[in-house]
């Protein structure tokens, strides 16, 4: 026991020593899961509402496990083993490797896990190969996605970090992720063909870190809001967009979040434009910013109050005001736009709360935002505040190993996520920043997952997802007055009931085999009442068109199986 203690002593000095922030994308949900269970479990304390976490941060909650060993069932000490290796370089440490091709005291070339790995006193890299393909079919036909590239992260010196990834990714067959389709499929933007279409994946950045913080340039997927199917604040659905970061935690109960981004607005600048040699004129996209912060304040332990506020812009030139990562930007857009007479810029506020103080036990809760006024709130008030709210609870090892169940619940009003001008709204390439089924929508989330041993994950879920009327935001007359006093899921457009099986094994570090099966049964829906001004009428194969790929229309059951080496 002394020398396990002298050891994670030593180690923990390492880790203070070396404070790189390379990112663990949130592709890789074993890792979160398994430190969301830790932290259920009452093992490690985690602050969980923003992700992703640094490779680095995931190493040292490790780290607190492995000293408390004799507290983690079989499967959870296997899996414990099995991901010190896969973080080990962040430990200083090379991984250990099977059929390797080289190896020394400074480097290993490996097949199982693939990646080369150096470390030295001065620099660290490690690079991956990225290699995958899921086979997808259903009573519509099949569909083949593909994808390969490269992953290399490298630390220099104590606080440098430079990361970077490149993935092609094809399809054969129908695409499932558009901006208006209501699934939880990752959005892209597509070089469409005949027979499907092609997209490229680059991520990556630099960070300079130190003990208590760090601050990047970089390009990648943020998720804000504790949650099992989806954040109904930052869902990281969006193609990964740049920004600039700030990341604080100067003590034990406060920890603070904050980005610059810029996103695409899919919206024409009439102004701007290209002339070519011909004199054609070749129009560009308007600009679009988005700066948000989050503060996590933790008056006991193990119960996290988080609350923040955003603003989009679409001004011709970023807006210094808009760095500021302690500010309410609400009243920042009132002081600078005030006079114009014309639509402020687009604020939205924000809340999350997590707590484990019950061991086994996480229960959650986040609330989004567009815009309050408390007058609203009141039962008299026809009109309702455009507000979004998620509720959630899982019970992890309680009575029977290696067993959670999880239960979520998200209710969107209405115009939510909009904006009377589109090139201020809250998405990014036209996909919805927040909640993949956009505004006015609920969704009952139920899942049973079972690990039974290291590597393996086995869930069965149900989802009750439904859509209520479809409003654009417009400002006409009382037009809007008249759309939010509507009542929120007053007619269904859309329906989801989906019965899910997912299966998936770690073979080794990054090297993964899966297997899903889907009865689903989604359905859109025709409406009797006499529309409003602002509402989108369509039939009930027009709601579905507009919701939902052909593939996956009507009464379905689809299988997947797929391999992947690397995320």
């Amino acid at each position: 026991m002394k020398q396990t203690l002298i050891t994670v002593f030593f180690t923990f000095a390492m880790l203070s020593t070396y404070a790189q922030d390379i990112p663990e994308h949130i592709s890789y949900t074993r890792i979160y899961d398994y430190l969301d269970e830790l932290a259920t479990d009452g093992l490690i304390d985690l602050n969980s509402v923003a992700k992703p976490f640094s490779r680095t941060f995931i190493a040292g909650k490790l780290l607190e496990a492995q000293a408390q060993k004799k507290q983690l069932n079989n499967r959870q000490q296997d899996d414990l083993t099995f991901f010190l290796n896969e973080f080990a370089l962040e430990q200083d440490k090379l991984p250990d490797s099977k059929l390797n091709l080289a190896k020394n005291n400074q480097l290993t070339l490996g097949l199982v896990q693939p990646a080369f790995t150096y470390r030295d006193t001065l620099f660290r890299a490690r690079i991956t190969p990225i290699l995958g393909m899921t086979i997808t079919g259903n009573r519509n036909g099949t569909l083949i996605k593909r994808w390969y590239g490269a992953d290399l992260q490298t630390m220099i010196g104590k606080h440098l970090s430079i990361y970077g990834s490149l993935r092609d990714i094809s399809v054969d067959g129908p695409l499932l992720a558009r901006p208006t389709y209501l699934n939880d499929y990752p959005g892209y933007e597509y070089k469409e063909s005949t027979a499907g279409g092609d997209f490229s994946d680059s991520r990556g950045g630099i960070k300079y870190s130190w003990n208590w913080g760090s601050i990047g340039l970089v390009k990648d997927n943020v998720i804000w809001g504790d949650n099992f199917h989806g954040s109904n604040i930052l869902s990281g659905r969006t193609p990964s967009f740049p920004m600039l970061t700030l990341h604080l935690k100067p003590a034990k109960w406060f920890e603070m979040q904050y980005f610059h981004g810029w996103l695409v607005s899919n919206e024409i600048d009439s102004t701007r434009y290209y002339m070519d040699n011909l004199g054609g004129k070749h129009f560009r996209m308007s600009n679009k910013f988005i700066s948000a912060n989050m503060f996590t304040f933790i008056p006991v332990r193990n119960l996290n109050l988080s609350i923040g506020n955003s603003i989009i812009y679409a001004e011709e030139n970023d807006q210094p005001a808009y760095y500021i990562p302690i500010a309410f930007y609400k009243s920042i857009d009132h002081t600078l736009t005030k006079g114009l007479n014309l639509e402020n810029q687009n604020s939205q506020v924000f809340m999350n709360l997590s707590s484990r103080n019950i061991k086994h036990l996480h229960l959650f809760t986040s609330i989004y935002s567009d815009e309050i006024s408390w007058s609203r709130f009141l039962p008299s008030s026809k009109e309702k505040n455009p507000v979004s709210v998620k509720a959630g609870a899982s019970l992890s090892n309680f009575l029977i190993e290696n067993l959670s169940v999880t239960g979520e619940f998200t209710r969107t009003n209405i115009i939510n996520y909009k904006h009377s001008i589109p090139a201020i709204t809250w998405a990014s390439n036209g996909y919805n920043l927040g909640s993949y089924l956009d505004d006015n929508s609920q969704e009952i989330y139920l899942a049973l997952k079972y690990k039974p041993i290291r590597g393996l994950d086995l869930s069965l879920s149900y989802v009750d997802a439904k859509h209520g009327n479809e409003y654009n935001y417009v400002r006409n007359g009382h037009a809007i007055e008249n759309i939010i006093s509507q009542p929120v899921m007053g007619e269904i457009t859309w329906s989801n009931k989906t019965v899910g099986f997912n299966a998936q094994y770690e073979v080794t570090n990054n090297a993964y085999a899966i297997i899903n099966v889907a009865y689903s049964d989604i359905r859109g829906y025709d409406l009797s009442s006499t529309p409003i001004i602002g509402e989108v009428r369509e039939t009930a194969q027009g709601y579905l068109n507009l919701f939902t790929p052909a593939y996956l229309q009507g009464k379905n059951t689809t299988v997947t199986v797929g391999f992947s080496f690397g995320f």
